[in-house]
């Protein structure tokens, strides 16, 4: 099962409720410690949560004195709003959302990389064997400037193709329109996360590979916050970047406890959540270093592809305050 973006979960250190919206209401949870509002872009991504729902369900949070609230927002901009507005202290989502976000006057930065490189997956139909087979046809992605849509973009690119001519990319939204559309034939292929693992194994489509084959210079995901909380909340950040990263090293040196712990949350099987660690997990960053490379990189491809208007400085975007953090 695939952890729909239409619901609202809020994960505390007490464990996962289900509200009914942005104006829903969270049973009240007192708890010691500083407290620290965490906000994903997504639920359905593995990568994205396991480091925050292993961190909780341990316990690492709340032995670095933060008193966490955990909630999954439904994209990118969705988070961002809660995060401008002070609702949301750190927030982590595709990490093009920075210098996007920063290019319009918002006042965000990195604090640490999540996902080193780009994890997301190209996912095809079962009768498709290779790229080279969808010439002609239509990938499936997220929305025009989506971090889906420039993959598919540098895709075709790649293989000499014109991205308006020779393949048609559509922008479809979430997963379910993009399986709707695969089973009836108008899309052969899909960019997606390492979510793509549960529909790889309920045999509706199968990963023909991992786009940092395509894009080595790329921060997949990224916490971030506005430069006020860097300024006024520096230590409890740094208390909830240790304990994150505490999550990763638990990840990578107890891996089957931590497949447990994400699939009661993400509603996964176990064998899922298996896989996409295994598509995704070698590239979580274990110390949050931000690579001042890749974000060059980024800023020159959003540029090109008029997703990002203008550039910014890159000091603009990161911090070094918090990284590498020490586990």
């Amino acid at each position: 099962m695939v952890a729909s973006r239409r619901r609202f979960f809020k994960v505390t250190a007490q464990g996962l409720v289900l509200w009914s919206g942005l104006g829903g209401h969270v049973r009240p949870v007192r708890a010691q410690g500083t407290p620290v509002r965490i906000g994903s872009a997504v639920l359905g991504d593995y990568s994205m949560t396991a480091p925050i729902l292993v961190a909780l369900d341990r316990g690492f949070l709340k032995a670095q004195g933060v008193a966490p609230e955990f909630q999954p927002f439904q994209g990118g901009p969705t988070l961002l709003k809660a995060v401008l507005a002070k609702q949301i202290d750190l927030g982590v989502s595709g990490a093009t959302d920075v210098p996007v976000f920063r290019a319009t006057g918002a006042p965000v930065r990195y604090v640490a990389s999540q996902v080193d490189r780009n994890h997301f997956t190209f996912n095809v139909a079962p009768g498709i064997a290779g790229v080279s087979d969808l010439k002609g046809k239509s990938i499936g992605v997220t929305g025009v400037g989506a971090t889906t849509w420039i993959s598919a973009v540098l895709l075709a690119r790649r293989e000499g193709w014109d991205p308006e001519r020779d393949v048609k990319i559509v922008a479809l939204g979430g997963l379910d329109a993009q399986l709707a559309a695969l089973a009836r034939g108008e899309i052969h292929a899909f960019v997606w996360g390492d979510g793509g693992v549960v529909t790889e194994l309920a045999g509706k489509s199968k990963i023909l590979f991992r786009f940092d084959s395509l894009m080595p210079k790329w921060i997949s995901q990224a916490y971030y916050a506005t430069d006020d909380s860097i300024k006024g909340s520096r230590d409890a950040l740094a208390r909830t970047l240790t304990a994150l990263y505490q999550g990763v090293k638990f990840i990578r040196e107890s891996p089957k406890e931590a497949v447990a712990i994400v699939a009661r949350t993400l509603k996964w099987s176990e064998e899922a959540v298996a896989r996409a660690n295994q598509v995704s997990g070698p590239l979580l960053s274990a110390d949050g270093t931000i690579n001042a490379e890749a974000i060059e990189v980024m800023q020159t491809t959003l540029v090109d592809l008029r997703v990002q208007k203008q550039r910014v400085p890159t000091t603009d975007l990161y911090t070094t305050e918090f990284t590498p953090v020490r586990v």
